[in-house]
């Protein structure tokens, strides 16, 4: 943090703010990926009773944004029981975002994380949803810039190694959805239902992305670019990002049958990874 003057200037006005117990940077920069224009994703963690005074939030983020008048802060649970809430902002010209987290739900869900129970959730933002693990990969992945308790530094020591129980509920929840996706787009093929079909080879692709990921041993935190990081794991199909994108030529070329028998042909290779993974 010290080498960005710019992040030491939001955390700084953010660590005054009553209740936000940590702060954490995700996304590309905390992965050591970013570029010079790459977002800042800030999570602010709180705890259940002492909850984020977002009217001193408000006031803190107006003296810091480009444009206080667009900044807009939001209360807790205004985006939902995942996402929770948060900011869209520009910051010296920088987009930056800031999204709560309770940090005691967020215990909670790494502990059924660890012991291999998963939930999925619908979630605007989410076109294939907002799977409960999220939350775990978003600690396991973050960089902590504050946290004067440690609570937020204990729970990420207990994010690694990758638990075998959570690899082996995410094949399990999601395996099976590829070739079931499938199918229902292919009975769509006869009525030409093409928002059907486009929605179902999208939801097989999803879940193909979430058991590379785990088979892996590596967090899924969104599902944007999921695919074409999945192709450059260690276990991964050949030609996934080239094939994946002749799933979308084809299908908006109306060639829907020759889109699915690619992502079947997907399923299957993927399927003989598992395999090849479990023996």
């Amino acid at each position: 943090m010290q080498s960005d003057p710019l992040l030491t200037r939001i955390v700084d006005a953010l660590i005054a703010v009553p209740g936000i117990a940590a702060v954490a940077l995700g996304g590309s920069r905390a992965r050591g990926t970013a570029h010079e224009a790459s977002d800042y994703d800030l999570g602010l963690y709180f705890t259940a009773a002492g909850p984020v005074d977002t009217a001193r939030l408000r006031q803190a983020v107006r003296g810091l944004v480009d444009d206080p008048d667009a900044a807009d802060v939001t209360e807790i649970g205004t985006w939902g029981p995942w996402i929770v809430g948060g900011a869209w902002l520009s910051i010296g010209g920088r987009k930056v975002d800031l999204l709560y987290r309770e940090i005691d739900a967020v215990a909670r869900v790494i502990a059924a994380c660890r012991s291999g129970v998963i939930e999925m959730h619908y979630q605007p933002g989410h076109p294939h949803g907002f799977l409960s693990a999220i939350w775990m990969g978003e600690v396991a992945l973050c960089r902590v810039l504050h946290d004067p308790t440690r609570a937020l530094a204990n729970l990420k020591a207990g994010c690694t190694p990758y638990p075998a129980a959570l690899r082996e509920a995410i094949i399990r929840r999601f395996q099976w959805e590829i070739s079931f996706s499938i199918e229902n787009a292919e009975l769509a093929l006869a009525r030409a239902d093409h928002t059907h079909i486009a929605g179902c080879a999208y939801r097989a692709l999803a879940c193909l992305a979430q058991v590379l990921f785990a088979l892996n041993e590596r967090y899924l935190i969104n599902e944007k670019g999921a695919l074409l990081e999945a192709a450059s794991l260690p276990r991964t199909l050949p030609g996934l990002a080239l094939r994946t994108a002749e799933v979308w030529k084809q299908t908006g070329s109306s060639d829907f049958r020759q889109a699915l028998s690619i992502i079947r042909a997907l399923e299957a290779e993927t399927r003989a990874l598992i395999q090849g993974a479990s023996a």
